[in-house]
């Protein structure tokens, strides 16, 4: 996935992303933007884990998302 382009679609984007991860807030997505850091920030707030496993989950729903 491209993080140039998910910022520009955002509003389009943040569906799929709560679809992915339903803890994330609407507060949590207007702050994450399009931005590939927010967003593995927030996924390991919201779900207790360590960052090398939010780095993979965003990196298997890039995979299956492009």
């Amino acid at each position: 996935m491209n993080w140039d382009i998910a910022k520009g679609n955002w509003k389009e984007i943040k569906g799929k992303v709560k679809q992915q991860w339903g803890n994330l807030t609407d507060d949590d997505l207007m702050k994450i933007e399009g931005k590939r850091d927010q967003l593995i920030g927030r996924v390991q707030e919201r779900y207790g884990i360590a960052k090398d496993e939010a780095e993979k989950q965003v990196k298997d729903w890039e995979r299956l998302s492009s």
